[in-house]
């Protein structure tokens, strides 16, 4: 890795994949949608366009000739697909396509053979029966969002690449992660946003809250890019690797945990309005393989999440 081309670099994950490429010692090469203030704490050469334009894709793989490239760009929010299912689609499965076919025409000129990282996510998986969980890569695909289903044709594109031109194209499939900096419309920074607001209040106040029987696997988002980093580095073109814990919570636990240690007593109360219409009952990773391939782990505890999120909502 000396040349390293981040797509979506300006966005959660991507700000933590930035700080820890840093420490990798290469040329960094951002692109985001809109120029970074001064203040970035990244040293990158910044890329400034949008992805479904042909001709920005080709003007950033040309100035950038990455040996390395991570694609983190998406519409990363389940109910704004929904919303936007064009928008989604152009997005997160065509914008993909431009970019593969531009780093597959610089490989022909034999110019550059990067390694591709695209970042799927564990709802590509859908509804699986309990014997089935923990999840391995071998599970059947069935996904229940407009989300999940750009997410699994933006695979089915990425792998069809590889085995039509040989681009050494990578898959993860991406369970839950969070962190400071994670918008408040997702859960876990939404749970300790709510939980830090009613500090100071009578015990039995109400907390809006969704459905909390749902399961979900979460990581730190500094694990997750240690093993975005990891797959360039050691993962085999053509394969997909979960990135997960292996470790379930329910939300209703997760509420839990995160009023205990805001030191906050409610009441949660169901809110229609928070409450989405398809929802995975239990997703839960096997990252065996993942580990097997690149030696990561994970080395973050749920509960360091969590403190780092109600510290966050205090300030």
């Amino acid at each position: 890795m000396k040349r390293v081309l981040v797509t979506g670099a300006a966005g959660f994950v991507g700000t933590y994949l930035l700080e820890a490429l840093q420490q990798e010692a290469v040329d960094i090469f951002a692109l985001a949608t809109e120029a970074q203030p001064g203040g970035n704490r990244a040293e990158a050469t910044w890329l400034v366009g949008d992805l479904r334009d042909e001709r920005y894709v080709a003007a950033a793989v040309a100035a950038s000739q990455p040996d390395t490239v991570i694609h983190l760009a998406a519409i990363s929010h389940v109910p704004s697909a929904t919303a936007d299912p064009g928008m989604a689609w152009d997005v997160n499965v065509t914008a993909t396509a431009r970019l593969l076919h531009e780093l597959g025409h610089w490989r022909d000129r034999q110019r550059i053979d990067p390694t591709v990282l695209i970042v799927g996510s564990a709802e590509q998986y859908g509804r699986h029966e309990s014997h089935e969980i923990p999840l391995r890569e071998d599970a059947v695909q069935a996904p229940r969002t407009v989300y999940a289903a750009t997410k699994a044709a933006q695979e089915v594109l990425a792998l069809q690449c590889w085995r039509a031109t040989g681009l050494n194209v990578i898959v993860a499939r991406s369970f839950n992660h969070s962190g400071r900096g994670q918008p408040a419309r997702f859960l876990l920074p939404a749970l300790a946003a709510r939980a830090v607001s009613l500090r100071g209040a009578p015990a039995g106040t109400m907390m809006p809250v969704g459905n909390r029987s749902p399961v979900r696997d979460f990581l730190h988002v500094r694990d997750v890019v240690a093993a975005y980093i990891s797959l360039c580095q050691r993962g085999t073109p053509g394969e997909a690797y979960n990135v997960a814990s292996g470790t379930g919570w329910s939300v209703q636990q997760i509420l839990e945990r995160v009023l205990a240690r805001a030191g906050v007593q409610a009441t949660p109360v169901e809110d229609p309005a928070l409450v989405r219409p398809v929802d995975v009952p239990v997703l839960i990773g096997d990252a065996s393989k993942l580990r097997r391939a690149t030696g990561w782990s994970a080395t973050r505890a749920f509960d360091d999440i969590i403190d780092e999120l109600l510290h966050a909502a205090t300030l």
